[in-house]
């Protein structure tokens, strides 16, 4: 079916006249009448009753109706996904909980005037290139653990470097300790059930690990956070890595700590990931924000995988 047809149909029958209607859509009355003439011939139906007072819809106008407003809104879809001056800002920050979404909140507090939608379905740093290079979003933010992964088209810049903190009950050795070392961590079960193997956050705490002797615990089902806070609330012996930005909350009952890991600080390196050609307008505000936030979110003192240093 020709667009412009239903165009023309959606606007007959918005105005309830041919001429208002040709008005509308800067055409002659007798190019909306051949218009609507055409569709009805296409689609073998009658979907106006030609009156003293105007156009009416049948019976069959009335039913066409709403899903000729569905085929004119898809091609607005359709159109404003290649046209990135009408569509959102599409964002990708892992979840709405950690870091990088704090960093995109603060971003859209500033530059209220951005429309963005945040993603948060994608997985690992694999899929979300693949994202990039389709166009399904305009930036994500990743751990890189291999700056060769990205390619020419993809550029990258580090923006944050989230202190890790240890979380425990309110029982656990290390509980009333102002800050603990990675040293101090030895011999205390980590439990990161989360921690897929192949992820970009499964080789950071491999790399943790490796360089401090601590001993994570992988073992179990993920059934996410709310699960976790669960188990270490409920014991003594158990304990977890979140990173400082990490947005959490649990029930008063659970008594939990949020203990900074110093002496080194560890830092787990999010870089925001975007496409060399994207056009999008707002992308060059967003990094521009970053940028000027370095100095409140780079810990270039702190402790990162030696791949982390790759991305500036």
């Amino acid at each position: 079916m020709d667009l412009e047809s239903i165009r023309t149909f959606v606007a007959v029958a918005d105005t309830g006249q041919f001429r208002e209607a040709a008005i509308r859509l800067t055409i002659t009355q007798q190019a909306a009448s051949k218009r609507v003439a055409a569709l009805e011939a296409t689609l073998g139906v009658r979907l106006f009753a030609r009156t003293p007072r105007g156009a009416q819809l049948t019976l069959e106008g009335r039913v066409f109706l709403p899903h000729a407003r569905e085929l004119l809104a898809a091609e607005e879809r359709a159109v404003s996904s290649v046209r990135p001056e009408r569509r959102p800002l599409r964002v990708d920050v892992i979840h709405p909980q950690l870091g990088p979404a704090r960093l995109v909140r603060e971003f859209h507090a500033v530059h209220p005037e951005v429309e963005i939608h945040v993603v948060t379905h994608i997985f690992d740093i694999q899929s979300a290139l693949a994202a990039l290079r389709s166009g399904a979003i305009d930036a994500t933010f990743r751990a890189v653990t291999q700056a060769e992964q990205l390619g020419r088209d993809i550029k990258a810049a580090r923006v944050l470097d989230d202190p890790v903190e240890l979380l425990t009950n309110h029982a656990h050795a290390l509980a009333a300790a102002t800050a603990v070392s990675p040293a101090d961590l030895n011999g205390h079960r980590i439990w990161m059930p989360g921690n897929v193997p192949g992820t970009e956050w499964s080789r950071y705490y491999d790399e943790l690990s490796a360089s401090f002797g601590v001993a994570i615990d992988t073992v179990g089902p993920n059934f996410g956070i709310d699960a976790i806070l669960e188990e270490v609330a409920a014991s003594s012996a158990v304990a977890t890595l979140v990173g400082e930005h990490i947005r959490l909350v649990w029930p008063s009952e659970y008594r939990l700590r949020r203990i900074p890991v110093r002496d080194p600080m560890l830092v787990y390196p999010h870089s925001m990931l975007w496409r060399s050609d994207d056009a999008h307008p707002a992308l060059p505000k967003l990094r521009q924000h970053l940028r000027a936030r370095r100095d409140t979110y780079r810990r270039p003192q702190a402790w990162a995988p030696g791949w982390a240093l790759q991305i500036a």
